[in-house]
């Protein structure tokens, strides 16, 4: 018979057997990746049908089959994301099944915690919020309007009463009815986010740049810090020039822009004013891109097919017939869609697809070029684990189209037929080139880092809901030097709703560094093709060795830490604003001499 004091020192060691789990081991991490790996493979490839046709066919249905498919790659991406965790201490693990177990801790855009039905919670938050930017509208003289077409009203109109009420009425109407609804999302992303061992989901984001989150916030302050002078000057100036055409009582002399004025909803690049500010003389370019491509008949497909064209220039084969099958590239008329641009890789290999409502103008053919960037970097590494189909970084994804569209110049133009040789602007004209381009490249960088301040902030709790859009005004302010045409009621008003990228819960933090990567890239580009003339001027198009360089980096995806692509590419480890000052110094000191007199800042 086992006495009573054998039983209970028996359920002791057994409790504390159950307390003290064996150690994982090098091997179980490894199997566990591998594992995991495939899952998030195979199920990938549904969930971006199920997206796709959420994005280009929004119904009540396609809503709810996007939030049940969210639903159910959050629980299982949270799952491996803790499991993950358990393993990063473990002693002899290879670096391949460490970094993949740090992508899996940290790859989560919006954690949900493990409490039931938290998941569903916030996939049917964030699907609502999604639907309700893609469905929105603003009105203008009173009737309604698409996003879409706001945005391309809003970069020809020079009414300032039609763009005060094209702006007001599409932040009205489309933020204000997200705000309860985000401040939950918060809520319960946050407590995901600790679950997972960070602070708050805002740390957790910036966990992903390898280095501390500390540290990479530092990193950005730090770049911003570099091209600011350059931004400074070219607010000063284009401040005057909208005070000459509109008035101290639409534009004062000082102080802050109003937003509306500056020829995109956000103000967060300014060069469909360029007819507002380009210097007299000097500044007619003799040629704008939109007008060339209307004269010479293209259209959405002749538009597209260039931008491959440039990328079949430097080598890369040309895009499968599947993508101009299954893309989307113009608004139906039948149905809601989200017009916002985006480049797809539905089955992790060759279903390549772009999305946007191409309208034949300048703008859309530079982001036709930056799209398809994503196209072929995704291509180029679609032979890497699963978990390393991505970029060296987000910011490194956003900036090889945008270096690619820094080379349409005018010799670019030239030798794809649309400029006329004689028509190439002369070397006097270099000041408004380079200015057309610092009012998108520039005037976008305080945009582009002020966007996850606030939601940093915002995570971080810094930011309480009800500061949230009296928070967002501040910020706008603070960086960008802008003010809203309006008076806000801060108590129900959502501004930032009515940029995509915060209710589509997109990090928005890429678009900075891209402005500053493509410049790196594009300058290493022209050395690499042995350019000898003003930067600002080279065109790398059909240029094999800059080509073969190129897909070197890519084809990396995100097997090693940031700093080994960028330099297999560019020569150096470190991101920086220098090229880009580089580009645009014959600009700043052409701005300088013509803001003498002027009160600068804000």
């Amino acid at each position: 018979m086992i006495s009573a004091l054998a039983v209970a020192a028996a359920l002791a060691s057994a409790g504390a057997v159950a307390q003290q789990p064996a150690a994982p081991t090098a091997a179980e991490a490894d199997a566990f990746v591998a594992s995991a790996e495939k899952q998030l493979a195979d199920f990938s490839v549904e969930a971006n049908r199920v997206a796709w046709i959420n994005n280009t066919y929004i119904t009540d249905d396609t809503d709810a089959l996007a939030a049940k498919y969210g639903t159910i790659g959050t629980e299982m991406a949270v799952k491996f994301a803790k499991k993950a965790a358990r393993f990063q201490k473990v002693p002899g693990l290879s670096f391949d099944t460490k970094r993949k177990l740090d992508i899996l801790r940290g790859g989560l855009v919006l954690p949900a915690p493990t409490t039931p039905g938290a998941a569903n919670e916030l996939n049917e938050i964030a699907t609502r919020l999604n639907s309700t930017y893609g469905k929105g509208k603003g009105t203008l003289h009173g009737k309604p309007i698409s996003g879409s077409d706001i945005e391309a009203a809003m970069g020809t109109s020079r009414d300032p009463a039609a763009l005060k009420e094209m702006w007001v009425s599409w932040h009205d109407n489309v933020g204000k009815p997200m705000r309860a609804d985000y401040a939950r999302m918060v809520e319960i992303a946050n407590l995901g986010a600790k679950e997972l061992g960070y602070p708050d989901t805002g740390a957790m984001w910036r966990s992903q740049y390898d280095m501390p989150p500390d540290q990479f916030a530092a990193l950005t302050d730090k770049l911003w810090n570099q091209v600011k002078p350059l931004y400074d000057e070219l607010h000063c100036y284009t401040r005057a020039k909208l005070n000459a055409k509109y008035g101290d009582a639409i534009q004062p002399r000082t102080g802050p822009i109003r937003a509306d004025l500056l020829g995109n909803m956000w103000a967060q690049e300014w060069g469909n004013i360029y007819d507002v500010v380009a210097p007299p003389g000097t500044g007619d370019l003799g040629y704008e891109v939109g007008d060339l491509l209307k004269a010479k008949g293209y259209d959405w497909k002749k538009m597209v097919e260039t931008g491959e064209g440039f990328y079949s220039s430097l080598g890369f084969a040309p895009l499968p017939d599947t993508f101009w099958k299954r893309s989307l590239f113009l608004k139906p008329a039948d149905r809601d869609v989200v017009c916002h641009a985006s480049a797809w890789d539905i089955d992790n290999k060759d279903d390549l697809r772009i999305k946007l409502c191409i309208k034949v103008n300048s703008d859309d053919f530079v982001t036709i070029h930056h799209e398809l960037g994503h196209n072929y970097y995704q291509r180029a590494y679609k032979n890497q684990p699963f978990l390393y189909e991505n970029g060296a970084n987000d910011g490194f994804h956003e900036a090889i189209g945008d270096f690619v569209a820094l080379s349409i110049t005018p010799q670019y133009l030239v030798s794809i037929g649309l400029l006329d040789p004689a028509k190439v602007p002369s070397a006097d004209k270099d000041i408004g080139l380079l200015l057309r381009q610092a009012m998108d490249k520039v005037a976008f960088l305080p945009f582009g880092l002020l966007v996850d301040k606030w939601r940093w902030g915002v995570f971080s709790g810094q930011i309480q809901p009800a500061d949230y859009n009296k928070a967002w005004t501040a910020l706008r302010l603070q960086y960008q030097g802008v003010t809203p045409p309006a008076p806000r009621d801060d108590a129900t008003a959502f501004d930032p709703g009515a940029k995509y990228h915060v209710p589509g819960n997109t990090p928005y933090t890429r678009y900075f560094l891209a402005r500053l990567l493509q410049f790196q890239f594009y300058k290493a580009a022209c050395e690499q093709a042995g350019w000898k003339g003003p930067l600002h001027r080279c065109s790398f198009y059909n240029n094999k060795e800059v080509g073969r360089r190129l897909n070197a980096m890519l084809e990396m995806g995100a097997s090693r830490p940031w700093p080994d692509a960028l330099e297999k590419f560019t020569g150096t480890r470190e991101i920086s604003g220098d090229a880009m000052v580089a580009y645009f110094q014959p600009l700043m000191v052409w701005l300088k001499q013509q803001n003498k007199g002027q009160r600068c800042g804000w």
